[in-house]
């Protein structure tokens, strides 16, 4: 069989922290994902990224693994378990109902055990099963439920209704309990892990759980102050204009942001928009402006 590269397979160096690790995972296994990914190739390679995380992101076992590779194996070379790895020359794991490669269950086993001289089967749990969602901004903000297409291995495909709890934000976790792999021999199902990301709004930019929106007000609003009407992702909310406003200023509304503790606030720049002046009372509007202003130079 051949040696496989967990580390090249991730992308990562050898000392890749934790997190390298983890983040290196997430982006490929959305990038391969079946569900995103139609390439003929794509499967295959999610069930690698899924096989090299499952070893890499544990301690004991990345220890046991950087162990053999550390004797100068490389992805693609040949290869078998040193005699008596598995009974004191290397680690035994347990792994529930999974779809891994023979390089794979000839160092961490298929989850046997040796019982009245026969192996047989443990209860073991099933693995869980990593995947990605995205959510519109005012779902995020109100909470709601979303459905979610699963396929297995075998072709099969479940719809779970997903619920979205209020001020989630990008990057977080949701854990439906039981919706992973099966377990092997009575053991129990794995749990589902739904990586949660955010779609772009068209009105709204999201920093944290903080938002940032536009305003246009009209010149005499910006000089003379003004209260004007704002979209919030809670609904239209009256805004006050302090006089003598200019484009570019920023005005905060507390609490106007995704929910939490504390909730985020929602920014809002002002941008001053003149009318046009299509015709000649439009022009002499604006020529007596200039007038009334005649040493005002913005530049």
């Amino acid at each position: 069989m051949e040696f496989k590269d967990y580390y090249d397979i991730l992308g990562v160096d050898s000392s890749a922290s934790d997190a390298d690790i983890r983040n290196a995972y997430r982006k490929l296994a959305r990038k391969y994902h079946p569900d995103r990914n139609k390439e003929p190739e794509a499967e295959e390679k999610f069930k690698a990224v899924n096989e090299a995380h499952e070893v890499l992101k544990d301690k004991q076992k990345r220890a046991s693994y950087d162990q053999l590779r550390a004797g100068g194996y490389r992805g693609g070379d040949s290869f078998q378990p040193p005699p008596g790895w598995g009974q004191g020359g290397g680690a035994q794991f347990d792994f529930g109902g999974g779809d891994f490669s023979d390089f794979f269950e000839s160092l961490f086993g298929r989850g046997a055990a040796r019982q009245g001289g026969a192996y047989q089967q443990r209860p073991m749990r099933g693995r869980d099963v990593q995947a990605h969602i995205d959510i519109d901004l005012r779902t995020a903000y109100a909470g709601g439920s979303t459905r979610v297409s699963l396929h297995d291995g075998a072709g099969g495909e479940r719809v779970l209704e997903v619920k979205i709890p209020a001020g989630i934000q990008s990057g977080k976790v949701i854990r439906l309990s039981g919706q992973g792999h099966p377990g092997a021999a009575g053991g129990p199902s794995g749990d589902l892990m739904l990586e949660v990301g955010i779609r772009p709004d068209p009105v709204f930019r999201l920093d944290g759980r903080h938002v940032a929106s536009t305003l246009a007000v009209t010149p005499w609003e910006a000089a003379l102050g003004a209260k004007v009407p704002v979209p919030t992702l809670g609904g239209i909310v009256d805004l006050q204009i302090p006089a003598g406003s200019q484009s570019g200023r920023k005005l905060r509304l507390k609490g106007r942001g995704l929910p939490g503790n504390p909730a985020g606030d929602q920014l809002v720049t002002l941008e001053i928009h003149a009318p046009p002046a299509d015709s000649d009372d439009d022009k002499a509007a604006y020529a007596a402006f200039r007038e009334a202003f005649p040493d005002y130079d913005p530049r």
